[in-house]
């Protein structure tokens, strides 16, 4: 295999689980998702007062932020009543910080995936196409790999593991808060937990497709350029 093939073999396998990954959350920040999530049977009420209507508003005005250019003004603005925001200033200083970082995952999802798109045009222009798709069957087994690894730390030490995830992308304790904070009202653990599964399962779910048209893509017989 030419080295160019092989570099970029690397690339593409590593950056197949990235958009894989990356595109479950986006689908994830979306209103059908909190919908969906905040009706489900067994999801926990808020003992503070907040009704089902109450949360699918307040949630979908967060995900919206993390979503659009405006500042932090647009949570802070918000009131539960004339006097009471919505958000004390820690929450709001992390939703800013979530704001960043999904922003920045964003930016990469774009780049990763139109980084993909071109060097599928330069595999068929080089007559290697079925060497791009190889690329992508490979990334969508190192995807199962890690998804399965991710999976079983969600069901048997989700609070470890979301510790951890915390910790890499946020300074200090600056993700903790009071169960009367309405973050917490909001998006409980119950909320989290079902979060990764539903982002696992839509990546697992991607990486089979993945797997299953980039071999039959794949079979194409190979030619030399």
């Amino acid at each position: 295999m030419k080295v160019w093939l092989k570099f970029f073999h690397v690339f593409i396998t590593i950056a197949v689980p990235l958009v894989l990954l990356m595109s479950a959350i986006r689908l994830m920040l979306t209103p059908a998702f909190i919908n969906f999530e905040y009706r489900l049977p067994g999801f926990p009420a808020d003992v503070y007062g907040f009704s089902t209507a109450d949360r699918l508003k307040w949630a979908d005005l967060s995900v919206q932020y993390l979503l659009n250019q405006e500042p932090i003004s647009f949570l802070g603005d918000l009131r539960l009543d004339e006097v009471t925001p919505l958000f004390n200033e820690r929450e709001l200083s992390h939703m800013l910080d979530v704001k960043i970082l999904v922003q920045r995952m964003l930016t990469a999802l774009a780049v990763l995936a139109g980084t993909l798109f071109v060097l599928c045009l330069v595999f068929y222009w080089k007559k290697q196409a079925p060497a791009f798709w190889r690329a992508v069957v490979s990334g969508g087994w190192l995807t199962l790999g890690l998804l399965g690894f991710i999976l079983i730390l969600t069901f048997t030490a989700f609070d470890w593991l979301f510790t951890k995830f915390h910790n890499i992308f946020f300074v200090g304790d600056t993700w903790l808060f009071l169960y009367t904070d309405s973050l917490i009202r909001l998006f409980p653990m119950k909320f989290w937990q079902d979060a990764f599964t539903f982002v696992g399962i839509l990546t697992g779910a991607g990486a089979l497709l993945v797997i299953l048209i980039g071999s039959w893509l794949a079979k194409t017989p190979r030619t030399t350029g």
